[in-house]
């Protein structure tokens, strides 16, 4: 019997999709929901994976070409003899600490370093292999330090001095879609920024208070983005337009509150929303964004979870950002800029003392939301961060 793998239903928002590398080969013996090929689209990396056990007779694209719902990829023949059968129950054991069971950008990794990944021991819950499995194998087969080494010549040439090579790589599809959004906002939407700045002290003071303690009930560490999006959630509850949007000639106000956090990946910026943000406590919060960093960085995000959201917050702090202006991620009207904390001489009651200040930049579509009104927000932020107190009693 003939089973058709075939590219599975897209959501409405992708249309299409780029293959990635083949797990396996003409000839090739697949196990049931072994990976056989991975699927990248706009927004994340599909695994497409296998129906039922089989031998790969035929495959119709090849890595790098552009597929869309429904196209057959590759014919599975389901006829196999019972002792292939026998023998891949031990190869899918064998597989469940290899590439089957990677991430799409450590298998990457995997290729990219010209590795086995039966030789890299595994450290991940299931046998999953990490990057850090990968690069500790790497660092093991490392060459000794040339100081070690006598009488060897280079296996390659170092470039000449002052050479001026190019390299072309094809950009990534999501970095295309990433650059057609980003140019979006900018040709639709009227942007502008308005800046403020805020004194974290009180919200490290509470965080070191009560940091072991809210570690020990919720399995979890306090950290500083559970506070910026409460407060932000409190600040889009008091003015509407910037938790809204533009259809057409309409503004949809939205009475829910799906706050994005931008997360650095190696495939780029994705955006990752927390639904009903006004609903989690600080814990969830706190759980849900390390549940979200790490999947990011697995290439493990949802389609469902990249889209849709009506805020959202980058901290370019993390890098060393002092100032930025953020750019919208349309649809949305608005989006919160983080940056680095710094040391620096405030007034206080008549007196110069030195306070872990932050710039906080929030970028609107001046289309829907007005100045005073950006303004406004932005300092409700920035009051609920300087005395946390005003989140829980929501004043």
């Amino acid at each position: 019997m003939q089973v058709e793998l075939k590219v599975p239903v897209l959501p409405e928002s992708v249309t299409e999709g780029t293959l990635g590398d083949w797990h396996k080969k003409v000839g090739d013996f697949v196990a049931a929901d072994e990976n056989v090929v991975d699927l990248e689209t706009d927004k994340v990396v599909l695994e497409i994976v296998a129906a039922s056990p089989g031998i790969i007779e035929s495959i119709a694209y090849e890595s790098g070409d552009t597929v869309q719902d429904g196209d057959i990829l590759a014919i599975i023949n389901t006829d196999i003899p019972a002792t292939e059968t026998a023998a891949s129950d031990v190869d899918e054991d064998k597989a469940s600490t290899s590439a089957s069971k990677a991430s799409p950008s450590v298998r990457k990794m995997i290729n990219e370093n010209d590795l086995s990944a039966d030789d890299i021991s595994a450290s991940g819950k299931k046998g999953a292999i990490l990057k850090e499995d990968v690069q500790q194998y790497l660092d093991q087969k490392a060459p000794p330090p040339a100081s070690a080494v006598t009488n060897a010549t280079p296996a390659v040439a170092p470039a000449p001095a002052g050479s001026r090579n190019d390299r072309r790589v094809p950009m990534s599809r999501l970095r295309s879609k990433i650059a057609e959004r980003l140019k979006q906002a900018q040709n639709t939407a009227a942007m502008l920024t308005t800046f403020n700045e805020v004194n974290l002290k009180p919200m490290m003071d509470a965080r070191t208070s009560y940091k072991d303690a809210f570690e020990k009930t919720h399995g979890v560490k306090l950290g500083m983005m559970s506070f910026f999006t409460k407060a932000s959630v409190e600040a889009l509850k008091r003015f509407p337009a910037v938790n809204a949007s533009i259809d057409g000639d309409d503004i949809v106000y939205h009475d829910y509150f799906d706050v994005g956090i931008a997360v650095s990946s190696d495939r780029g910026l994705v955006v990752p929303v927390l639904r009903d943000a006004d609903r989690l406590s600080y814990a969830d919060v706190e759980k849900e964004i390390r549940s979200m960093g790490e999947r990011a960085q697995a290439g493990k995000l949802g389609i469902d979870e990249l889209t849709g959201g009506t805020f959202s917050i980058t901290n370019g702090g993390i890098f060393g950002s002092m100032l930025s202006t953020p750019i919208l991620n349309p649809p949305q009207s608005a989006i919160l800029g983080m940056h680095s904390i710094q040391q620096r001489p405030v007034v206080i009651d008549g007196e110069i003392v030195a306070r872990p200040m932050m710039y906080l930049a929030l970028t609107y579509d001046h289309r829907i939301v007005d100045g005073r009104e950006a303004v406004q927000f932005l300092v409700a932020i920035k009051n609920a961060l300087e005395d946390p107190t005003r989140l829980l009693l929501g004043v």
